[in-house]
């Protein structure tokens, strides 16, 4: 993914939080006060915890904007299930030739944007030209590889490709590949015109933000007539408004605070998988981190199972790729838990008198990993003083500047290793053979070998300890009985309400 888009993305959904206790997984039943029909009339008020700062998704990166604004109120020509694999959704079909080079898209009939206007291949063709030219736009990057963007009629669109690019399916389900109408002059900072289910009806900043339902949507209507959005950044007023009966659901629970929620009766608790990569940055530039031998013992002085169990919840992670992601390999072989091999490491790198390191943390992140860390590493004599920042001192002092030690984000992007690929990214980790390999899976057509090629980056960057993957993130989610249908997994991503129902009390 290019820097525009990273920018925001991984803090986004303050997927902090996305830490999961024991839950029960599947959607929740009706209650016993419920016969379970769905009333197609129903309201349903969701609890988040990240507000936008504005809502034109192409010149605004953030999970916040794709967690709710994708195909609820905008479409792409494809788009992915909650497990990451992409399906058709404004395409009725679509077909790559042989070589890699050429993806042929045939649209759905009777699609029409909000405001009435039929949708056609030109405005497709528009919509992917402004990403390909406008370097302000989400995607651009990835759209350098795009040689042309054709419409041979109404209902058809060519995209032909300089060379093959394993993503460009993948980048296509995400803002780079929503359609727009051509000529369009809404404000999308604080309006919209999608082709989506649902359509914009008020947003209450600081506040709330409300969707109606799309009538004359092109495919199945929605469950439910409204969804109010409630932002509510504080974990403990989320949990009292989940009780108090002002939520049907309440995404991010913290793990510290479901017991209260399962334990009322009132909800039940699903577990998600998520490619949120809890990631312990390396300054691999700058001293110490710039040797190896120092990122192995700091890599092998944390108690990952502890930290885990520290959080409430999560996955271990030893490499760059989770699951959930084309590459995937256990990669707990790399390190293990070592205090003494930590020590005898730092030794070796000239630090057998100790060292003095500082973590840098935005401050919504919380307390819990910060003091495992500096439990952890004093153990090995490694003194870890903890700066915590407001997010945009981050964004300016870690992210742009690259002034830092060590460095705690989530990272949330799905497919994000390419960040290990550039030199220039802010973990200063700089790899020709990992490069020379993300490369070659890109322009591998066989997605299996992609994902071979993808492995053994992977494992490279682990072996190097570029950083250390604390956990793979969770997320907690209470759903009352009578809703049924919320997506359990990658929410932090985006959550897709059209099938979601509530029923009669």
């Amino acid at each position: 993914m290019s820097r525009r888009t990273n920018r925001f993305a991984f803090v986004s959904a303050i997927a902090a939080t996305a830490l999961v206790l024991t839950a029960c997984a599947g959607s929740p039943t009706p209650s016993p006060s419920s016969d379970g029909t769905p009333d197609p009339d129903a309201t349903l008020t969701v609890g988040l915890v990240l507000e936008p700062t504005n809502l034109d998704i192409r010149r605004t990166s953030g999970a916040a904007l794709e967690q709710i604004l994708i195909d609820n109120i905008y479409e792409g020509l494809v788009t992915r299930t909650q497990d990451n694999q992409i399906v058709e959704r404004l395409a009725s079909s679509y077909d790559v030739s042989s070589d890699g080079l050429t993806y042929t898209f045939t649209l759905n009939d009777g699609v029409t944007f909000h405001n009435g206007d039929a949708l056609t291949s030109a405005d497709v063709v528009a919509s992917f030209e402004t990403v390909r030219t406008d370097e302000a736009l989400q995607g651009n990057t990835e759209f350098a590889n795009v040689a042309s963007i054709d419409a041979p009629d109404d209902s058809t669109v060519v995209i032909t490709l300089t060379n093959p690019d394993q993503n460009f399916l993948f980048t296509l389900t995400g803002p780079a590949g929503l359609v727009f109408r051509d000529g369009d002059t809404t404000d999308l900072q604080t309006a919209e015109n999608g082709t989506g289910p649902f359509t914009l009806q008020r947003w209450s900043k600081g506040s709330r933000i409300t969707f109606d339902r799309f009538d004359d949507y092109w495919g199945e209507t929605a469950g439910v007539a409204e969804v109010v959005f409630e932002y509510i950044p504080d974990f403990t007023a989320g949990v009292n408004a989940a009780l108090d009966g002002s939520l049907d659901v309440l995404t991010a629970v913290d793990p510290n605070l479901a017991g209260e929620l399962e334990s009322s009766g009132e909800f039940a608790l699903t577990r998600g998988r998520t490619t949120d990569k809890a990631t312990l940055g390396f300054n691999n530039a700058k001293a110490p981190l710039d040797d190896v031998r120092v990122r192995e013992a700091l890599r092998a002085a944390v108690d990952h199972e502890g930290l885990i169990e520290a959080v409430g919840a999560g996955t271990t992670l030893y490499g760059p790729i989770p699951e959930l992601d084309p590459g995937y390999e256990d990669l707990a072989d790399v390190v293990t838990y070592d205090p003494d091999h930590a020590i005898e490491l730092l030794a070796e790198a000239g630090y057998d008198d100790g060292l003095e390191l500082t973590l840098t943390i935005p401050a919504f992140y919380g307390t819990t990993v910060p003091q495992v860390l500096v439990s952890d590493y004093a153990k090995i004599g490694v003194t870890l003083q903890v700066e915590s920042v407001e997010f945009p001192t981050w964004l300016e002092d870690v992210y742009t500047n690259k002034d830092y030690d060590l460095s705690y984000v989530l990272h949330v992007e799905p497919r994000d290793f390419g960040n290990f690929a550039n030199p220039d990214y802010y973990f200063g980790y700089d790899n020709a053979e990992v490069q020379s390999l993300y490369a070659q899976a890109l322009t591998e057509i066989d997605p299996d070998a992609s994902a071979e090629l993808l492995a053994q980056a992977a494992r490279l960057v682990s072996e190097d300890h570029a950083v250390d993957w604390l956990y793979t993130g969770e997320t907690i989610t209470a759903v009352r009985p009578i809703v049924s249908g919320f997506p359990e997994d990658s929410i932090n991503s985006r959550i897709d309400l059209a099938a979601v129902t509530v029923a009669a009390e």
